[in-house]
């Protein structure tokens, strides 16, 4: 059997969460209430409903309860704001507390009654005492939440190598396994300087292209693979692979020549390679 969901993200969230509608139909773009572990939040519809199993779920699924209102949508825009204006001062807070602690951002649900500061640190915090301070002082409910560095990228914004804002910042990568194996699928330069981003982990956009070199290199031959052209027989020493095109050096006692053919035009021992 079947259940109807609705896709929503939460604000400053990249990630799509299943709701049931509970009933209700939404459009696109709408503002919705609905109820989380920690109280409700307005979200908004980015999947309209839709059939899915139950299977696929890794939580109990949460209802939307309705429509939010004008006057809720401008008070919650109003709070964010006010959240992340007390930035500054809790970075500054965080100093004066002594804690080994980065705060990256700040962020309100929308009545304010629970604030999340998001810090980043290399060891355990005990911020007890911390969030204790903060909700005397914001008089309202404090988390405090450590992240990641890819986490802290997203949150705080960043430009990668490339000069684009990074993959993550705009919900890019978050849920792929990023690994070494995939630079080495590429052909890319193993120097971290060359394929690490802001966030000092591997780049998000290893994982984008990967499944196409992952299938060139099925077909095409090993670099050091003896093969067979229309002008003889040499080694290969470097392949194309998004190209499709593979180089072949041929040795004599005269020359030693590189050519460049279509992967279709030289032949090797498939079972060799496997």
């Amino acid at each position: 059997m079947q259940i109807e969901v609705v896709g929503v993200r939460f604000r400053h969230g990249l990630v799509t969460y299943s709701f049931s509608p509970n009933g209700g139909k939404y459009n696109v773009g709408d503002k919705v209430v609905v109820e989380t572990e920690k109280g409700e939040d307005i979200v908004t519809v980015v999947e309209k409903e839709k059939n899915i199993d139950p299977s696929v779920l890794e939580e109990p699924l949460k209802n939307v309860i309705r429509l939010a209102t004008k006057q809720e949508i401008e008070k919650a825009d109003e709070n964010d704001k006010k959240a992340a204006s007390f930035l500054p001062e809790i970075r500054k807070m965080a100093k004066e507390s002594g804690l080994e602690m980065k705060v990256v951002g700040v962020e309100a649900n929308y009545d304010f009654s629970r604030m999340t500061v998001n810090f980043t640190s290399e060891n355990r915090v005990d911020f007890r005492a911390f969030a204790k301070k903060l909700a005397e002082k914001y008089h309202t409910r404090i988390e405090l939440r450590q992240i990641g560095p890819r986490d802290a990228v997203k949150c705080m914004g960043a430009i990668g190598l490339c000069g684009k804002e990074c993959c993550c910042s705009q919900g890019f990568g978050l849920s792929d396994h990023i690994s070494i194996k995939m630079a080495k699928n590429q052909n890319l330069s193993l120097n971290p300087n060359s394929i690490s981003g802001v966030c000092g982990k591997l780049l998000c956009c290893l994982a984008y292209e990967n499944e196409a070199y992952v299938e060139a290199l099925k077909s095409m031959p090993k670099v050091g693979t003896t093969v067979s052209t229309k002008d003889g027989t040499g080694k290969v020493v470097y392949n194309d692979l998004l190209n499709r095109k593979v180089s072949v050096k041929f040795e004599d006692e005269s020359s030693s020549e590189i050519k460049e053919y279509d992967e279709k035009d030289v032949k090797f021992d498939k079972r060799r390679e496997n």
